[in-house]
């Protein structure tokens, strides 16, 4: 298997990695906005918007790579 055909199976996990790095930041954000430090709880949202605002991207470019030729 050539090098390139690993490329989109690569992406596609580091993504996943992503995401699940996301949902865990999540949930230490809410936890910290419980014990009332909401400043940083908005400032981490904030970044994590990042992440929500790509997505849909990144889905798609991977959706393009994956199919075949």
């Amino acid at each position: 298997m050539p090098h390139t055909d690993l490329l989109p199976s690569l992406l596609l996990r580091i993504n996943k990695n992503l995401l699940a790095l996301e949902a865990a930041i999540m949930e230490l954000t809410n936890w910290v906005d419980q014990r009332g430090a909401a400043d940083v709880a908005v400032n981490v949202r904030g970044a994590l918007d990042v992440i929500d605002h790509n997505e849909e991207f990144i889905k798609m470019t991977l959706a393009v790579m994956m199919t075949p030729e």
